[in-house]
């Protein structure tokens, strides 16, 4: 077996084998989350092979010419501290080249990403707990559609650094089986909308985008709702103290945590109205 790694872009019938090893790591991604994770950037899935043997696996998506986000970086166990995984690192970020680029990062990682560049701006908490809501009997909300997808990409625009289409359309399809969504829709205008997702481990609520706390809280039942007694998972912003004491008033408890870094100028998100991010994978 030689030690030269080869570097090559995973074809969409291959995003699984990212995602399965994610899994093995115990970060759970969910299970219909490769179609919108390809579709996000179809070339940016990487995979690190010796002799055709898989060796290392990462993400870095590019949405448009301004923003890349970096993720699902793994290398097989048995293939670690032997320079690897600087290597595919090294692949991924000329392949995302100048833009601003963003991760999702655990404590013990993060100096070694400043090395690169990347600057810690906030933590993620991730809440876990189970389901005790139904969903309310709201007029205002509706479920995602297709005739609703124009006016949620919209709306996404103001909570992501760049447009992220392709990925929005599998994302909020209600085509899928294991995911919902709804809008909350009043007077005509999208004030926020949320997905829950079924993952190997109980369901995941990302994103969850609010104009308001009310907002919010409405949503959060309505998504929690679908699966009630059973376990549900959301991703908050820290600095978002509204929606720590949302996760706290539906007895969710903090789990785990990562850093959210940047290299580049931060964008301007409205971190107030993010109450669940979409997913530590991609931003």
């Amino acid at each position: 077996m030689s030690k030269t790694l080869s570097f090559r872009h995973l074809r969409e019938d291959e995003v699984h084998v990212p995602l399965n090893m994610a899994m093995e790591e115990g970060w759970n991604p969910g299970l219909e989350d490769g179609p919108a994770f390809h579709a996000a950037d179809p070339t940016g899935f990487f995979v690190g092979e010796i002799d055709g043997k898989l060796i290392n696996v990462i993400s870095a998506v590019r949405y448009g010419d301004s923003f890349g986000f970096i993720g699902l970086y793994i290398c097989k166990r048995e293939f670690r501290t032997r320079g690897y995984g600087h290597q595919i690192w090294d692949h991924a970020l000329k392949y995302l080249g100048s833009r601003l680029l963003g991760l999702d990062a655990v404590n013990e990682q993060t100096a070694s990403y400043a090395e690169h560049g990347f600057k810690s701006i906030y933590r993620n908490i991730r809440n876990t707990g189970l389901s005790l809501c139904d969903t309310p009997m709201d007029p205002r909300l509706a479920p995602l559609g297709q005739g609703l997808f124009p006016s949620i990409r919209d709306y996404d625009a103001l909570f992501f650094p760049a447009p992220r289409t392709e990925f929005l359309k599998l994302w909020t399809s209600p085509m899928l089986e294991t995911r919902r969504g709804f809008a909350f829709v009043d007077d005509g205008t999208i004030r926020g909308y949320g997905v829950i997702r079924k993952c190997h481990e109980g369901f995941k609520i990302g994103p969850l985008f609010a104009d308001t706390l009310d907002i919010a809280d409405t949503l959060f039942r309505a998504l929690a709702g679908q699966v009630k007694g059973q376990t549900i998972i959301l991703d908050t912003p820290e600095p978002n103290a509204s929606a720590l004491l949302l996760a706290e008033k539906y007895e969710l408890s903090p789990e785990f945590e990562t850093y959210r870094m940047y290299r580049g100028a931060v964008p301007d998100l409205p971190l107030d109205q993010i109450y669940g991010i979409t997913t530590f994978e991609l931003g």
